[in-house]
């Protein structure tokens, strides 16, 4: 079995046996764990794609997943045929993270201050499986939502433009079509815009614990003590009905083309071909849901600490996605080539000096929010050097399955010790919360740390959680 070589965290998997490129894999002996072969697996089948160049990535926190790993990263060349794959993607089409930062230290939190907020963000937040959002919209009004993503919810009231100079694509991702969203897809979104949902999203009100570089968090707007919310989502059953619908819709594009592929769950097409470009265009639709998904929770949010605390001064620090596929230009093997990057549980990490970042931030690189598991802390980043297409990790990843991890704890039980703990818990589902306990994870910190060696992000801030809305 492959290990990291002794003086960097990286396993080399060379090309062989249908693969266009190498796979690399970066991570610790820790991180990797007893048995990475099916991730590796994994790595080496998107290492088959046409058009792949470069190599195909998996992050430090990568994990199996759909078809490409969790923490996967690959990019292919559209001028040569290059594909576009939904299990590069996968079924919550821009789950992201959005921090808010609020004007207030923990110590000026008194009495039960944190209870009466997490109550009052479980209360204002819809969350858990199923149907249930803060803005029930008309389906043309939700047509052209999708088009419009987050710029239609500020122009509606809800958040501020300075909201969209900090969610990615400024909240609307160009090239977004509703006609291509299925009615299926409608009918779901229709229903939950404005909610977490279930599974590993979350709200978490945590503090700054430690800042580790302090001209990056004064620019990000934070400092030690400042209590801040994480908000963690995507596209509901919209995203994943849109990807469910395009895997059953590319096998006349493979045919055409005469592409085979080592697993199913990698079904494609290239990216100019029809069906690639209405796959495209309804992931661009469910990644402007999601963003307007969470510019509506962020406004709950705001409405939140107003009620508590009594300021709705909470800024939006940044949203970043990690479940997208995005037309990019890149520089390999010498020459500049328009490419289509899949960041599958991997977050876009610009560096300094980027053109797409705003200009405050340009020169500090694009802030990455990490979130660690339930009860452990989380980071802000930086994007450092553009390594693997300009990409990072996008949380802890998983170590055991949901069902490995309800089999260990109890729901019940997991409340408890997070109580106990000092952590605020509002749950919706005993079982959905055991599902999400620290120890199915793999360890943050290691994993932050792993991106910053290797020059993927940098370290900027840890964040300690003191509550958590889970559906």
């Amino acid at each position: 079995m492959p290990q990291p070589a002794a003086t960097e965290p990286i396993v080399e998997l060379p090309a062989s046996e249908g693969m266009h490129v190498s796979g690399i894999v970066f991570a610790s002996r820790e991180l990797l764990g007893d048995e990475p072969g099916d991730v590796f697996d994994q790595v080496r089948a998107v290492a088959t794609l046409p058009g792949i160049v470069e190599a195909s990535y998996a992050m430090p926190d990568a994990h199996v997943g759909y078809g490409f790993p969790i923490g996967g990263v690959a990019a292919t060349d559209i001028t040569e045929g290059g594909v576009v794959s939904p299990g590069g993607v996968g079924f919550d089409i821009s789950c992201g993270v959005r921090l808010m930062a609020a004007p207030v230290a923990l110590g000026e939190l008194h009495g039960d201050q944190l209870g009466r907020l997490l109550d009052a963000l479980a209360a204002l937040v819809p969350h858990g499986t199923g149907p249930g959002g803060l803005w029930k919209l008309q389906r043309r009004d939700l047509k052209r939502l999708l088009v419009e993503g987050a710029e239609l919810t500020v122009a509606e009231g809800h958040g501020t433009e300075a909201d969209l100079a900090r969610i990615e694509d400024g909240g609307r991702l160009e090239g977004a079509r509703a006609d291509v969203v299925g009615k299926r897809a409608l009918e779901r979104g229709q229903s939950q815009l404005g909610s977490l949902g279930g599974g590993n999203h979350f709200l978490e009100v945590q503090v700054v614990d430690e800042v580790i570089d302090p001209e990056r968090a004064a620019a990000f707007g934070l400092g030690e003590d400042q209590v801040v919310a994480t908000v963690h989502c995507g596209s509901r059953g919209l995203g994943h009905q849109v990807c469910s619908d395009a895997i059953k819709q590319l096998q006349p594009a493979m045919d055409r083309a005469g592409i085979t592929v080592p697993d199913p769950q990698l079904a494609c097409a290239p990216v100019d071909s029809p069906e690639g470009r209405d796959y495209l265009a309804g992931m661009a639709a469910a990644a402007n849901f999601a963003r307007a998904n969470r510019q509506l929770i962020g406004e709950a949010i705001r409405d939140a600490f107003e009620d508590v605390l009594g300021t709705r001064d909470v800024r939006l620090v940044y949203d970043v996605n990690h479940n997208m596929a995005a037309r990019e230009r890149h520089t390999v093997d010498g020459r500049d080539r328009e490419l289509c990057v899949h960041r599958k549980g991997a977050t876009l990490a610009l560096p300094a000096d980027s053109p797409q970042l705003p200009d405050d931030l340009r020169p500090h690189g694009q802030p990455v929010i990490v979130p660690g598991s339930m009860g452990t802390s989380s980071w802000v980043l930086a994007g450092d050097t553009g390594r693997a297409f300009a990409s990072t990790c996008h949380g802890a990843g998983r170590q055991r399955s949901r069902a490995q991890a309800r089999k260990r704890i109890h729901g019940n039980t997991l409340r408890d010790q997070l109580t106990g703990q000092g952590l605020e818990v509002r749950a919706k589902s005993a079982a959905g919360l055991a599902e999400e306990a620290p120890d199915a994870y793999k360890d943050v910190d290691e994993v932050v740390r792993v991106c910053e060696q290797v020059g993927l992000s940098r370290r900027v801030a840890r964040l300690r959680p003191l509550g958590v809305v889970k559906g």
